[in-house]
Parts: C-alpha cells; sequence; structure tokens
C-alpha cells in the first residue's frame, strides 16, 4: 500500500509556521486588551453612576423630586443590589440588556428606609468596545498578513539557496569535480545552508581522491602486469606444437587483452583523452568496419551524412558492440546508419535488466549478464569512448511479439550510438529513429 505524501516547499512551511505564531500572538493580545478594555470602561462607568446616585440621595433628602430616570423602591432593582442596599450599603450591578448592551445600576439608602436607584444604558461604552474589537480584528489580519509576507521572504531566500545547493551537488553527482557547492550558495550571510555545502564539498573532496586513488592504483596494477603478461605470452610462443600450447597461449593471450581493457579503461577514467577529430561519411566507414570485422552481419544505410569524429574511438566503439553482439546475442546481427546515429542490433535474450537500468558495469559476472563469460569491460570501453567523443550510448531490448521489453522475452537487444552535431564536448541534439521490430 503505497502511503500518501503532501510536497511543499521549506519557503510556504516557514510562512505558514509565521503566520500561525502571528496569529496565536495577536490572538492572546487582542483577548487581552478586549477584556482590560471592556473591564475598565465598565468600572469607570460604575463609578460615574455610583457618584450620580449619591448626588441624586442628597437632594432627594434634602426634599426635591428625583429626576427622571431615578426611581424610589424600584420593582425592576435586581435582588442582590436590592438587599445590599436595604442592608445600609450603597453599591452597583452590571446586567446585560437583551441587545448585549450592558446596563448600570447604582441604589443607595436613604434615611427613611426608601432605596433610590439608577439605571442606564451606556451606549457609548459599548460602541467604543466594538470600535476598540473591530480595529483589533483589523490589526490581527494585518500581523498574520505581514508575518506570512515576512515568512514567504525569509524561507524564499533559504529556499533559493537549498536549490542552488542541490542543482549543484547534482552536478558533482554527474561527474563535474569542479563544482563547489559553497561557491554556488553564495550569499552573505552564514547559515546552516553554509554548513551543508560545506560538508557536501568535503564529501566530494574525499570521494574525488578516493576515486583518483582506485584509478591510479588499477592503473598501476595494469601497466606493471603489462610486462609478465607479455613475456609469458612470448615464452608460450616458443612452446612446441600441441593441444596444451594452444590452450596456454589462449589463456595468455585473454590476459593481455585483459590488461589493455583495464589500462584503457583507466585511461577513460582520468579523463585525460582527447578525440582527434577527422571528417569522414559515417555510412561508409561503418560499412567498411562491419565487413572487416563480421563480414555476415547486415549494413543497412538509411541515409549517410558527413560528421567530425576520431575514427579510432569510433571503431573501437564499433567493434565492441559488434563483439558483445556476437558473443552474447544470436544472429542474424543488423547495423543501420541513419544520419548520425547508429544502431547495432542482434536477436537474442536481450540486455539484463541491471544493464538497461543501471549502465554497463565493468567485471560484472553472471549467468544471467550478456557479459557473464567475460569481464564486463567490453560495452563499459565503448561508454567511456563515446563520452570522448561527446556522444551519447544507450541499450535496449526488442520486444518479443506478444511479450515486453523484459529479460526473458526479448526478441533481440540494440545499442544506439548517437553521434553530436557539433563538437565532441556537447551533447547536441538527437533525431528520434524509430527501432525495426
Amino acid at each position: 500500500m503505497r502511503r500518501f505524501t503532501f510536497r511543499t516547499g521549506i519557503r510556504w512551511k516557514i510562512a505558514s509556521a509565521i503566520a500561525a505564531v502571528a496569529a496565536l500572538v495577536v490572538v492572546a493580545l487582542s483577548l487581552v486588551v478586549h477584556s482590560g478594555a471592556r473591564t475598565s470602561m465598565l468600572d469607570s462607568a460604575r463609578e460615574v453612576q455610583l457618584d450620580r446616585v449619591q448626588f441624586i440621595a442628597r437632594n432627594v433628602e434634602a426634599g426635591r423630586k428625583p429626576p427622571m430616570g431615578a426611581k424610589l423602591n424600584d420593582p425592576d432593582l435586581p435582588a442582590e443590589l436590592r438587599e445590599k442596599a436595604k442592608s445600609g450599603r450603597r453599591g452597583t450591578y452590571i446586567q446585560e440588556s437583551r441587545r448585549g448592551l450592558p446596563e448600570v445600576w447604582a441604589a443607595v439608602p436613604l434615611g427613611n428606609g426608601q432605596v433610590l436607584s439608577l439605571h442606564t444604558t451606556f451606549k457609548d461604552s459599548a460602541k467604543l468596545v466594538r470600535d476598540l474589537d473591530r480595529a483589533l480584528v483589523v490589526g490581527s489580519l494585518t500581523a498574520v498578513v505581514a508575518g506570512a509576507a515576512f515568512g514567504v521572504l525569509i524561507g524564499g531566500q533559504i529556499s533559493r539557496r537549498l536549490r542552488k545547493a542541490a542543482a549543484a551537488a547534482q552536478r558533482v553527482a554527474h561527474g563535474d569535480p569542479d563544482v563547489r557547492v559553497r561557491d554556488a550558495v553564495g550569499g552573505v550571510v552564514r547559515d546552516e545552508t553554509d554548513d551543508l555545502a560545506r560538508a557536501v564539498d568535503a564529501m566530494a573532496d574525499a570521494l574525488q581522491q578516493r576515486l583518483e586513488a582506485e584509478r591510479r592504483v588499477t592503473a598501476d596494477i595494469a601497466h606493471e602486469l603489462r610486462t609478465p603478461v607479455t613475456g609469458l605470452l612470448t615464452a608460450a610462443e616458443l612452446l612446441p606444437p600441441g593441444r596444451p600450447t594452444e590452450l596456454v597461449l589462449d589463456r595468455a593471450r585473454a590476459m593481455r587483452a585483459l590488461v589493455e581493457d583495464v589500462l584503457e579503461v583507466a585511461r577513460l577514467d582520468s579523463a585525460s583523452e582527447r578525440a582527434e577529430l577527422q571528417d569522414l561519411a559515417l555510412g561508409e566507414f561503418v560499412g567498411r568496419r562491419v565487413a572487416a570485422q563480421m563480414p555476415e552481419a547486415t549494413v543497412r544505410i538509411v541515409a549517410d551524412e558527413i560528421v567530425s569524429t576520431d575514427p579510432r574511438r569510433l571503431e573501437r566503439i564499433l567493434g565492441n558492440l559488434l563483439a558483445n553482439a556476437a558473443r552474447y546475442g544470436r544472429p542474424p546481427v543488423q547495423v543501420d546508419v541513419e544520419g548520425r546515429v547508429v544502431r547495432v542490433r542482434d536477436h537474442g535474450p536481450g540486455f539484463p535488466e541491471a544493464l538497461l537500468r543501471e549502465g554497463p558495469s565493468r567485471f560484472r559476472t553472471g549467468s544471467t549478464d550478456r557479459a557473464g563469460g567475460g569481464h564486463g569491460l567490453g560495452l563499459t570501453i565503448a561508454e567511456g569512448q563515446a563520452r570522448v567523443l561527446g556522444a551519447r550510448l544507450t541499450f535496449r531490448n526488442v520486444a518479443a511479439p506478444g511479450g515486453s521489453d523484459q529479460e526473458g522475452s526479448a526478441a533481440g537487444a540494440v545499442a544506439v550510438l548517437w553521434l553530436p552535431e557539433h563538437a565532441p564536448t556537447a551533447t547536441g541534439s538527437f533525431p528520434i529513429v524509430r527501432l525495426p521490430e
């Protein structure tokens, strides 16, 4: 069961986090301000109402009639305030009206045992509270939007630096040793992104040094083996004719070929090889080389074209592809030339899945591998020489009738060499060629 994942950028994560924090802060502050302002206004209203009722009480005790709004023994007086006044104490009481407005009651006892009360609805105070709430809402929304915008700005800077670091790391992964992630990130402010960039650069340097050391060791071993292997082959040629001598010569020649292949792979890995360009007719060149190496193969020139390439390296690539088809495929072997594209197809079991997925791997062995009977260097060398030419070498299987391109159900293997249009250091643009079934 596949687990659902939601992907979003770090910019929006930071913006959302800042907006959420800003919303929580402004809501808390708004509640505190609202509660404090309302309490302050109601306390002020209580004091004003109590002062008014005391002033009216003095006039009533002097024999004057209470003004409108003030009543003696008002039946609507809240019971709590009435009991307090009858006990000889003055007091106030807040009551919410049906319209949601605060109603302030104030009551004082008179000398004759009556209770004087004053009842007023404070509309101005309620309006002030509503205006304050509106201002708090507007301010809160502004703060949240500003916080989100600030988060987008900060997150965008971090996201941009991380994208630059990822792009540089991808270039390093694709074999560009001169790229430095720290230089690609740039910036004046130092943060964790710089630490990550320096760590990736250090890892890339260490890996490059290790690869270089392994290449040097491989090249040194092959170089040291060349002399004794050549001497062994020379000594074997001096043996008397016979079946044992043939076996020794065969193994000695195979060992010498292996040493030469390992040296060639080491040179290709060191990226020191340079193509020596010549203009040649690709179809005519391929036809001659195939006829010399595999006369039984069929050559079809769909469209010939003059290309600028290294004939020695092109011959090496073509020879390795033909040798691979002859050793691990089945006839007929067909070579097609169409413009700058060369296809080599056999009708064998096809390339193994590991090769199609990961590309040629040196010294890969196993019965299911087309290179299982050898050392796995032929296609590796062909791919390396194609890189020197600025070309591209791809591998695929042809599906069997009613089958798929999977191992065991293929009707042949196809290796396609795409030569560049311009310089060997550019990949160029490649035409799309329909592979024959």
